[in-house]
């Protein structure tokens, strides 16, 4: 190789190195990630969104970050945890349940945030339409208003005895509570509603009370204060021997007799999809509010077992998965 050969391949080398260093580093995603639940109750939606990133290409670590807040013993200090999620320069910011997307949406008007597992995103003011959610936030949510109808009807066919069904609410499911009291007639069915007030919710006196009053079985609404204390609600109605229907899977999983509702996995992957759009550049104004395509009914046949309960064999067929 001649001399003058080899000036020109090392100044070629040379350049190219130089061009490669002047090239900025690849962004790295940063995600906020605000749950009003424990990190332990979270952990079945937290693992599929992060499956769901890793399904799109997102490897935490190296293309995307993600800073974690759990909030369960005290919800006034959501707030504060969206705040400090803000002041990390987060690209997005994702919310699970309805407090944690309020909490979210008065902390920031310029982050684009993602929620999933709000009960009604209209009525909590955090979209103006499911088309078109306005604002920097968008999401994931089950309607829940048939959803409500349809448990009751699975729990007239599963406790085809009961004729007074009690119903458990609260501040953020009072509307599923007039859309039970109106189903029930036809089904044969009066209703016989619980309010709860102050959280921590006291279930074992209310659930005796219902015993007393005659009641044959329960329909626990959706309410992220129940799905907070869950283990203690399917403890105490099956201490007081009522067969009780309920929104999500984790309610079975943790004694309760029945659920139907959405696929957690399922809408937990919506979000990711979701969350990819937004750090692609999509705004959450655009993005209509999406609803789950996919339901399961879930029935843990021991809770029956312990209720004295036979499970019509229709039920069993039809269930999505039976828990023994």
């Amino acid at each position: 190789m001649t001399m003058i050969r080899r000036l020109v391949v090392c100044a070629s080398l040379l350049a190219a190195s130089l061009a490669s260093d002047a090239q900025p580093a690849k962004k790295v995603a940063r995600i906020g990630y605000l749950a009003a639940v424990s990190a332990a109750a979270d952990a079945p939606r937290l693992a599929a969104f992060r499956q769901g990133l890793r399904e799109l290409g997102y490897v935490e670590g190296q293309t995307i970050q993600i800073e974690y807040r759990h909030e369960s013993a005290d919800l006034q200090r959501l707030p504060e945890h969206a705040a400090e999620l803000v002041r990390m320069n987060i690209d997005l910011l994702v919310a699970v349940t309805s407090n944690a997307a309020v909490a979210a949406k008065r902390t920031t008007s310029s982050v684009p945030i993602v929620f999933m597992g709000v009960t009604d995103p209209i009525a909590t003011g955090l979209a103006e339409s499911l088309a078109r959610p306005g604002g920097n936030i968008t999401g994931i949510f089950a309607e829940q208003i048939d959803l409500t109808v349809k448990r009751l009807e699975l729990l007239a066919q599963i406790v085809p005895g009961a004729r007074r069904v009690g119903v458990l609410s609260d501040q953020f499911s009072a509307d599923q509570a007039r859309a039970a009291a109106e189903a029930a007639p036809r089904l044969g069915l009066s209703v016989e509603t619980i309010e709860f007030k102050n959280p921590p919710y006291e279930f074992a006196p209310a659930a005796a009370n219902l015993r007393e009053s005659g009641a044959g079985a329960v329909l626990a609404l959706m309410s992220p204060v129940f799905y907070r204390q869950r283990a203690a609600l399917a403890d105490s109605l099956l201490r007081a021997g009522l067969p009780a229907s309920f929104g999500l899977r984790e309610w079975p999983e943790a004694g309760g007799l029945m659920s139907y509702g959405a696929n957690i996995g399922g809408m937990m992957r919506k979000a990711a999809d979701y969350a990819d759009k937004v750090l692609k550049g999509a705004k959450p104004a655009d993005l209509p509010v999406q609803q789950p395509t996919k339901f399961e009914l879930v029935i843990n046949l021991k809770t029956a077992n312990a209720l004295g309960l036979a499970v019509p064999p229709s039920l069993l067929a039809r269930a999505d998965e039976v828990i023994e």
